[in-house]
């Protein structure tokens, strides 16, 4: 069971990706980046490549690219040193909230289609994160 739910998390990472290109020209991954910004608010890039869980390489590039499409804001970080603060620009913000309910109402027509409810679908994955985030986790079978 849970290599099916490996094989699920990786077809919906997918499928976001189809989704995200096709209606917006971005994909999952930078999306993703953009939704971890929002969240944590002003953000050290190595914050945010921590919490994506790419290398700091990686999400420099993202970086990048998502301030040339004028969706990120990259500045010097006041600390110093060669690291940057990131932020949402206007746009940016706009897109985070464009591809969440894009991708939320895909995914509540394929949880209706399969026969779950919603609500219980969400209330198990609330209650499996949660469990995840107490000791003692994955690592003893109780």
């Amino acid at each position: 069971m849970s290599f099916d739910l490996h094989a699920l998390t990786a077809r919906l990472d997918r499928s976001a990706d189809r989704i995200l290109r096709a209606e917006h020209g971005l994909s999952y991954r930078r999306f993703r980046m953009l939704l971890i910004v929002g969240k944590l608010g002003e953000a050290t890039q190595r914050a945010v490549s921590e919490e994506l869980g790419v290398s700091e390489p990686s999400a420099s590039r993202m970086t990048g690219v998502l301030a040339r499409m004028g969706l990120l804001d990259a500045r010097p970080d006041p600390a110093g040193g060669n690291r940057r603060r990131l932020s949402l620009t206007v746009e940016g913000e706009q897109m985070v909230e464009q591809c969440r309910a894009l991708l939320e109402r895909r995914f509540r027509g394929l949880v209706r289609r399969s026969g779950v409810s919603y609500a219980d679908y969400a209330r198990s994955t609330r209650l499996l994160l949660d469990a995840l985030n107490t000791p003692p986790g994955l690592d003893r079978d109780k």
